[in-house]
């Protein structure tokens, strides 16, 4: 089954335990480096690590008296160590540490994240190969316009998807960094090879320069990719529930035995899922918003970013993975009626034919100008009087002098128009 609930997954990576975890996973990388360099006794790092635990109960219930998280959980840590917890944080600034470990959090979720992504690239890709020939019409302002095929939608909405994947890398390579600088970015109490050794250990580079904390301009860079992945997804849901509607139906998403549609009315058949993947894409758009606020802060530091980073960091990445599998799974089920989708071809009585119409007559040296209006005036009559469009270009004294029944005909021809899809396809190696 192509539906994936990684929800799980993205919920424990952004846990209160997984948080401290990784906080944790700093402090020992960190130890371990002092360890290295001689500035803490050997053996000092093997022991904090074999002894090293922590409570969330118990840190909440310190912090209730500190009102300071990472000294509440130091000692919720130094209980459990001992002695050895003197050298637990030695020269480091809270930010040292939970900066590099909210980074890591934000590294992890975009794995999963590109995971998601590659497997809706993979969906989308074989759906458009399945509907490469499939005619319909195309749409400009809602409005038919030229014949087109269905898979071609899917081939575009495919491309975009590869373009979020390489937006979505480049977002996980700036915020894997990490920094233990100190207070002010200084070094002041810290050796900079602790740094560069700890992010070695844990996957990172190390940020250039930093004040107190890692700058904001990178969060706001992975939260803004996150606003277009979820931006695209919304896209594809909506053109999705424009299909469904009761007027066009040419496609609409799986409807399972049992399911219901209304608690009124027996007959209906929703978009629900598309609706659902439409409006949760907005949240993420604002928490965009909120993550380009937190790039300025007071001097070399301030908290007014912390509290924003609690709410949208994990509320932002659940949702895109959510979203992600849920619209893999609307693509993979999607039912699609060729049928209906030729029989709104046709409902406009050949008007779609108009452009290669006029430019056959403008091969015949005719100005492009009188071409158009020559053409315009029969459309005009099929919109406003019902006038067959074909019937009454044949009886134009000015188009008969240029196009013979013949050559009337051909441009009458979805065919003409879907001439190019396989060079299209091949450009996606489709």
């Amino acid at each position: 089954m192509i539906e994936r609930y990684t929800r799980e997954e993205m919920g424990k990576l952004w846990s209160i335990e997984n948080e401290w975890q990784q906080i944790l996973n700093v402090e020992l990388a960190a130890l371990e480096a002092m360890e290295e360099l001689g500035e803490v006794p050997k053996g000092v790092s093997a022991n904090v690590r074999a002894k090293a635990k922590f409570d969330v109960k118990r840190i909440a219930e310190i912090e209730a008296v500190t009102n300071h998280d990472i000294i509440a959980f130091l000692t919720n840590v130094a209980e459990n160590v001992g002695e050895d917890s003197k050298y637990v944080h030695k020269g480091l600034t809270s930010s040292d540490v939970k900066d590099t470990a909210i980074c890591m959090m934000m590294r992890d979720s975009a794995k999963i994240i590109l995971d998601d992504l590659e497997k809706l690239r993979e969906v989308l890709r074989r759906r458009a190969k399945e509907f490469k020939h499939t005619v319909c019409i195309g749409r400009t302002h809602g409005i038919h316009a030229e014949p087109m095929t269905f898979g071609l939608k899917l081939a575009l909405w495919s491309a975009e998807v590869e373009r979020d994947i390489e937006r979505v890398k480049r977002a996980k390579k700036i915020v894997s960094v990490g920094k233990l600088s100190g207070a002010v970015g200084t070094y002041s109490n810290i050796d900079p090879k602790i740094e560069e050794i700890v992010c070695k250990k844990l996957g990172l580079t190390p940020v250039p320069l930093a004040t107190q904390v890692i700058q904001r301009d990178r969060h706001a860079e992975y939260m803004t990719t996150l606003a277009i992945v979820a931006s695209t997804f919304e896209k594809i849901a909506t053109e999705i529930r424009n299909h469904q509607r009761t007027d066009i139906r040419e496609a609409e998403e799986y409807f399972s035995p049992g399911q219901k549609g209304s608690s009124a009315m027996p007959h209906k058949r929703n978009p629900i899922t598309c609706e659902r993947i439409s409006g949760m894409a907005r949240l993420v758009r604002g928490n965009a918003v909120a993550a380009m606020e937190d790039i300025t802060l007071w001097h070399e530091r301030d908290i007014s970013h912390s509290s924003v980073e609690r709410v949208i960091l994990p509320d932002s990445t659940i949702n895109v993975d959510y979203c992600a599998n849920k619209l893999t799974n609307v693509i993979d089920k999607l039912l699609v009626y060729p049928d209906a989708m030729m029989e709104n071809l046709n409902k406009t009585g050949g008007l779609i034919y108009s452009q290669r119409l006029m430019l056959a007559i403008v091969s015949k040296g005719v100005l492009r100008e009188d071409a158009y209006k020559y053409v315009q005036r029969n459309a005009m009559r099929r919109w406003m009087e019902k006038i067959d469009f074909k019937k009454s270009v044949e009886e134009d004294e000015d188009i008969r002098k240029y196009l013979s029944k013949e050559e009337i005909d051909e441009c009458f021809k979805y065919e003409w128009f879907l001439r190019h899809v396989d060079e299209i396809f091949e450009r996606f190696g489709l």
